[in-house]
């Protein structure tokens, strides 16, 4: 696995495994191309002397097309929180996480490129209670049905610098004297960005990972009142958590739909109806241990 084509490689997640690739290069020669929909969003990757930053519509079947000659490997990386309402999902949803990975598997099997990675979500299942999770569980099925050599990941919350989740809280506890909480109880298991990255990187030098699909989580289970409660207090502006009733939530969540990146959907109230917590005995592939949330995120919340 030489040739690289990352799809959402700009992102978060997608820097953080492009800048895994990058350490790799000198035992693993990686050369990875990062299409993207403008090239500025990507100044930070332009440094990379292994990487090529393309624009293009990777939802164009005709340009999926263009990127696969001469890959060896693709690596999916597209996903969204907000995809609208609707059965069995919203239509952002179906774009992202269930058209997009049926064109990538096309494209990749026209071209002759086998080798697939794909992030999806931690409890993604058809009969889920979010359309974010049943979106991810056809993305995943659409794969399978291609007959490709793929590999699965299926991360909890992922943290680290730049994330939307604890770097959120601890903006918000600069300016808001409490937070008024959906979901409150809900629990998740989250997971350092750098060992989704690490098993990422790892898979594509393992081929007993064809075939696989990984859950990864980190080492410890939190409710979302204490994920809240800990960001505000390391970033230096303590505050009380209310829980809201579950109707209050619904509201809160609805009116914010219409607010430009708010911070909550209903559809988002839905998905942490399931725990984002791996099964017991659960351990991050190839014996890797998982970073404890405590060690990393001060590192960023207090600046």
């Amino acid at each position: 696995m030489k040739n690289l084509l990352i799809i959402g490689g700009t992102g978060f997640l997608g820097t953080a495994i492009v800048g895994e690739l990058a350490r790799r290069t000198a035992s693993a020669d990686f050369q990875f191309t990062l299409p993207t929909r403008r090239r500025d969003h990507a100044k930070h990757l332009l440094v990379l002397p292994t990487a090529t930053v393309v624009e293009a519509d990777v939802h164009d079947p005709a340009t999926l097309a263009r990127l696969m000659v001469g890959q060896d490997a693709v690596i999916s990386l597209v996903g969204i929180l907000k995809g609208g309402e609707g059965e069995p999902y919203g239509k952002g949803f179906a774009r992202a996480h269930v058209e997009l990975p049926q064109k990538i598997a096309a494209a990749a099997k026209a071209a002759g490129v086998r080798r697939v990675l794909h992030v999806s979500a931690l409890k993604a299942a058809t009969d889920a209670p979010s359309g974010y999770l049943r979106s991810k569980a056809a993305g995943e099925a659409l794969l399978r049905e291609a007959d490709l050599d793929l590999t699965l990941f299926r991360p909890s919350v992922i943290f680290g610098p730049g994330d939307s989740f604890l770097t959120l809280f601890a903006r918000l506890a600069r300016i808001a004297p409490f937070f008024p909480l959906a979901g409150a109880a809900a629990r998740f298991q989250p997971v350092w960005v750098g060992d989704v990255a690490a098993a990422v990187a790892d898979s594509l030098l393992r081929p007993e990972s064809i075939g696989a699909a990984y859950d990864l989580c980190g080492p410890k289970q939190y409710s979302l009142r204490e994920l809240v409660s800990y960001a505000a207090e390391v970033s230096g502006h303590p505050r009380a958590v209310v829980g809201l009733p579950e109707a209050v939530a619904w509201l809160q969540a609805w009116s914010m739909e219409f607010i430009p990146n708010g911070p909550m959907t209903r559809d988002n109230i839905r998905s942490m109806r399931v725990a984002s917590v791996c099964d017991s005995g659960c351990a991050l592939p190839f014996g890797r241990i998982a970073t404890p949330l405590e060690i990393v995120a001060p590192t960023y919340l207090r600046g």
